[in-house]
């Protein structure tokens, strides 16, 4: 089995009287796109902050590359792994260009100064999102659509191994949400990296994730391939909510009833 680049063994999370999860293990290998699905106040959010460091687990343990977090530096965890908020960032006082440059930092040299490179990444980064021509824009002038386009153009600047997103779908209609969900998955996938988004919508999730942990809320999750978790039994169990699966031009989906 290849070495994954996220190892969560027998991990517990609580946050207030949530008890997100309880004894959870799963490896996230290369190439691999995760969702993770669950009712509101589940703790979806508080387990993502959780893999990425911001979030204190009750027990157990979290390795990138096979080392533990804990002893990753804040500049080298930078690079390991990035994050997509769910809230929008406060305003960053620049320009659009400056706010997806910003995503470069993690990989500046000892002087702090931009390259020529890092210049380009992060250009190509905003054409990428579809947002050229709005590069001296500021930041705060920007539609919830477009700065989420942002960050996300954000994140692959700072091109780490492993994306922690939180509903990246947020803001967007519903073309823009195919495309960008699509754009992650085939940048990501394409360098052998890994992908962790949070979904509030099912369908997106079975259509972009080949792995899936449902969290319940009360310390019981179930994880593992698209193909086996997404069954209307586990659906209605995590979401108390009659529903059945549909074949729409050879995709499965699930219909709440």
């Amino acid at each position: 089995m290849r070495n994954p680049l996220l190892h969560v063994h027998e991990l517990s999370v609580r946050i207030g009287d949530t008890q997100v999860c309880k004894g959870l293990s799963l490896d996230i290998l290369a190439g691999q796109c995760w969702g993770i699905l669950g009712p509101n106040g589940a703790g979806k959010t508080t387990l993502l902050h959780t893999l990425g460091g911001l979030h204190a687990a009750d027990a157990g343990q979290i390795l990138y590359h096979n080392r533990p977090l804990r002893d990753i530096g804040a500049r080298e965890l930078a690079r390991l792994r990035g994050m997509l908020f769910q809230n929008e960032s406060p305003d960053f006082p620049g320009s659009l260009f400056e706010t997806v440059l910003s995503g470069r930092h993690p990989h500046l040299g000892r002087l702090g100064w931009e390259t020529p490179e890092d210049l380009d990444i992060a250009r190509q980064a905003i054409r990428t999102v579809g947002l050229d021509g709005l590069e001296q824009r500021r930041a705060q002038t920007l539609s919830g659509g477009e700065r989420q386009r942002m960050e996300i153009a954000m994140l692959l600047a700072q091109a780490p191994q492993l994306g922690l997103l939180d509903e990246p779908s947020n803001h967007l209609d519903p073309d823009q949400q195919i495309v960008m969900l699509r754009l992650l998955k085939k940048r990501f996938n394409a360098e052998r990296k890994a992908l962790v988004m949070v979904l509030h919508d099912v369908n997106l999730a079975m259509r972009f994730c080949d792995h899936l942990l449902l969290l319940k809320g009360n310390g019981q999750q179930l994880s593992g391939s698209t193909w086996e978790i997404a069954t209307e039994k586990n659906i209605q169990w995590l979401y108390q909510h009659p529903v059945s699966l549909l074949q729409a031009q050879g995709t499965t989906c699930i219909h709440f009833l």
